[in-house]
């Protein structure tokens, strides 16, 4: 099982310096994977009374893309969106941009995806929050087609491509895309079309129950339930690092293939302190 790390761009500092400081360390620490959350814009809750989402405007978010452009100059670790809000996108930009990554890191970089939930991100970039499911599925499609085929035609109900095609095509022919997700339709959806998952539940009766729905589904598709990648999430608490490791081991039991370590929201403020927790955890594990 891998293990790697959340980025923890809400509370690093804005700075190129700190960046750099925190992705060496992650690699220098063995950690194998930064995997980086996505939104482009936050609601103004004063605007957007009675709103209740998670983050808003005064939360700090990296363009993944291009954090990830440069994150591939300093440092080697695999590098992850979890996960990219790609409905709110244009399919060809995306396919474009991710293709460049893949180059950048040598093959090394998943594309995790999933709907969102801020339907204010989405009027804002011109899109349906309401057909966001349907048209990530045609999406991931097409996805696949434009890094895997020099030239393609695609007529789809949201998406039209005609004798286009991406030059150059990225390392891995397709990227492997993994998906977000907590309900039945996207369960289902992962068992159809995802090389991975990212649950949003621990292990125990929920992941199970989710675990079913996309076998299930996967064998309707004809595909190989046991083919499909999962990585859980750990997040540092009050028990400190013989915590997080504990947790570590109860994914591996899951059946886990990757997890990630993450140190937001433990009141940690800057990419030192936030080195020093994971330095823990890396002794912790060995």
């Amino acid at each position: 099982m891998q293990v790697g790390v959340i980025f923890p761009q809400l509370e690093i500092e804005p700075r190129v310096d700190a960046l750099r400081a925190y992705a060496t360390g992650v690699e220098e620490l063995g950690f194998g994977h930064i995997a980086a959350y996505d939104h482009v814009l936050g609601a103004d809750r004063a605007v957007h009374t009675g709103f209740a989402g998670p983050y808003d405007l005064t939360s700090r978010f990296h363009e993944p893309m291009v954090l990830f452009g440069y994150l591939a100059a300093v440092t080697s670790v695999e590098l992850v969106t979890s996960v990219l809000i790609l409905p709110q996108r244009q399919t060809a930009l995306v396919a474009k941009q991710a293709a460049q990554v893949d180059l950048l890191t040598d093959g090394r970089f998943r594309l995790g995806v999933g709907v969102g939930w801020n339907a204010v991100e989405y009027e804002a970039l011109g899109q349906d929050f309401a057909q966001r499911g349907r048209r990530e599925e045609e999406q991931i499609a097409l996805l696949r087609r434009l890094w895997t085929e020099p030239s393609l035609t695609f007529e789809g109900r949201f998406d039209t491509v005609t004798g286009a095609g991406l030059a150059p095509l990225p390392v891995q022919r397709p990227i492997p895309v993994w998906l977000g997700g907590s309900s039945v339709p996207a369960y289902r959806r992962m068992g159809r079309l995802a090389d991975g998952w990212f649950p949003q539940v621990p292990p125990g009766e929920r992941l199970d129950d989710a675990l079913e729905i996309i076998g299930e589904a996967a064998g309707q598709a004809g595909r190989d339930p046991s083919a499909i990648g999962m990585e859980g999430r750990v997040s540092w608490r009050d028990g400190g690092a013989a915590q997080v490791v504990d947790h570590v081991h109860r994914w591996r039991e899951a059946g886990a293939t990757h997890v990630s370590i993450n140190t937001m929201g433990a009141g940690f403020e800057g990419a030192t302190r936030h080195l020093q927790a994971l330095d823990e955890v890396a002794r912790a594990l060995d």
